[in-house]
């Protein structure tokens, strides 16, 4: 009898209403690119910004606690994260968001794909980011500043020629005659008549 009562009431308090029930799990899993799709990593530079995710299920929701895994080429143009390893585990966030800490490009120039997968309670996905590693050119770094620096450069220059040219004028003139004679210009008039005598008219010699 006590038994049966005791089912009955376990009966009654399941199919109560206003009972705490179990929260829907997801069915479906996402991942949304943050950060990463379509960089450009200059590979000569520590610079880099490291990819973001966020793991949602099919109503957009973030899932904290999910499993995230980056995974980067094996050979050319790629990128590691810490220790060289080409592959990085990691658990998102309670805002679903999973970051790839450490990421670093290593120096072959060239597109690729770092692929990601999300594992939440025997859910699986995955997404792919494409990055491409650049190498700027050094011969149009020094063109860029070459071209900037060539005013200075053409100021500097023409000074120095015109130094050198006054220091040529003096050694020339060391030693000589600092007078100058200057051609003037030739007047015509009456000679002179002081001093001068004229005999008189109709004196004897």
């Amino acid at each position: 009898m006590l038994s049966l009562v005791l089912c009955c009431t376990s009966l009654q308090l399941a199919t109560s209403p206003g009972l705490a029930q179990t929260v829907p799990l997801a069915s479906k899993l996402y991942i949304q690119v943050l950060e990463g799709e379509g960089a450009l990593n200059d590979v000569r530079s520590r610079d880099v910004r490291e990819p973001i995710v966020q793991v949602e299920d099919e109503n957009h929701k973030p899932i904290a606690g999910a499993v995230v895994i980056f995974t980067t080429p094996s050979s050319g143009a790629s990128a590691s994260f810490p220790n060289g390893l080409t592959s990085l585990q990691t658990v998102t966030n309670v805002e679903g968001k999973a970051i790839a800490t450490g990421f670093k490009p290593n120096g072959i120039p060239g597109s690729y794909q770092i692929q990601v997968q999300a594992n939440w309670n025997h859910l699986t996905t995955s997404a792919a980011i494409n990055q491409t590693n650049i190498k700027p050119s050094s011969t149009s770094a020094q063109t860029v500043h070459a071209t900037r620096a060539f005013p200075l450069k053409a100021v500097l220059i023409v000074a120095t020629v015109a130094a050198a040219g006054a220091v040529a004028a003096v050694l020339a003139t060391r030693g000589t005659s600092s007078g100058t004679i200057t051609a003037g210009t030739p007047t015509v008039g009456p000679p002179p008549t002081a001093g001068i005598r004229f005999p008189r008219q109709g004196a004897r010699n």
